[in-house]
């Protein structure tokens, strides 16, 4: 009886070292952490020309939106 509980123990503890889970969601989670400064270092700094670009688009479409259902 104890050498049943000695090995379902030693292979549940085996099962848990070998569950890479955990491990790749740390990994997507620092991935995006990674984009996301980058992008706020592309974004942030100075480039107003590529969001005033983006919020012209975005009035026009807003417009035209408008335009249609009045």
């Amino acid at each position: 009886m104890i050498t049943k509980l000695y090995v379902d123990i030693t292979n549940y503890l085996n099962e848990l070292k070998n569950d890479e889970q955990g491990v790749t969601a740390i990994e997507y989670g620092l991935i995006g952490v990674a984009m996301a400064l980058m992008l706020i270092a592309v974004l942030g700094t100075g480039n107003n020309d590529f969001l005033g670009a983006l919020q012209n688009a975005f009035e026009k479409i807003g417009t035209e939106i408008n335009s249609k259902n009045g």
